[in-house]
């Protein structure tokens, strides 16, 4: 069943969630239900908060990425099988020197901005089946990584922005938030006026 994303504004996304467990109500339905979502939005992630859950739960299919020309074989490669679930996921360690790239997110429609970030991470992480797993991403898968990770703790990619980005998209964030938008997929909008 295909959710509707929450829109910036809605508090939800400003919460950390909470960690889960296998006993969480209905998780493989919740799952295959969050992927039909980000698939039908033609994303390559999605967290829990973005369908009104405050749980630790991403997923990532990254694989799109793998067909990108411009991205170096080793991004490409690392990305080809990139998909996955992340349940309670933490960063360990992050390294490097912080390097820009252009990033959307599906609540936040038509905004795209560069965002800093490092690009190597440890991280751990527990799959479907509660198996734990502890591993290190570089790169895009990194960073996409860190954008969903972000998510579940209650940061979006446009607090990353210097003030004067934040302040040029101000308007827009706002219209998001009241629905002012057009959006090839379902929203939920905390801040629309009913009856439209």
């Amino acid at each position: 069943m295909i959710l509707p994303v929450v829109a910036y504004g809605d508090p939800v996304l400003r919460k950390v969630a909470v960690d889960i467990d296998k006993d969480y109500p209905k998780l493989n339905e919740l799952i295959t239900n969050m992927k039909e979502t980000m698939y039908n939005a033609s994303g390559v992630g999605l967290a829990a908060p973005q369908i009104g859950k405050s749980i630790r739960l991403f997923l990532i299919d990254a694989s799109p990425f793998a067909e990108d020309e411009d991205l170096s074989e080793k991004d490409r490669t690392a990305l080809k099988d990139f998909n996955k679930v992340f349940i309670n996921a933490k960063i360990l360690e992050e390294e490097g020197d912080e390097w820009a790239f252009n990033e959307g997110c599906l609540s936040i429609p038509d905004v795209r901005e560069d965002v800093f970030r490092k690009p190597k991470v440890t991280i751990e992480y527990q799959d479907e089946d509660f198996n734990t797993h502890t591993e290190v991403l570089e790169g895009l898968a990194a960073r996409v990584f860190q954008h969903e990770y972000d998510h579940i703790e209650g940061v979006l990619f446009t607090d990353k922005l210097s003030s004067l980005k934040k302040r040029l998209i101000k308007k827009k964030l706002e219209n998001i938030s009241k629905g002012k938008i057009n959006s090839d997929y379902r929203m939920r909008f905390p801040n629309a006026k009913k009856g439209k």
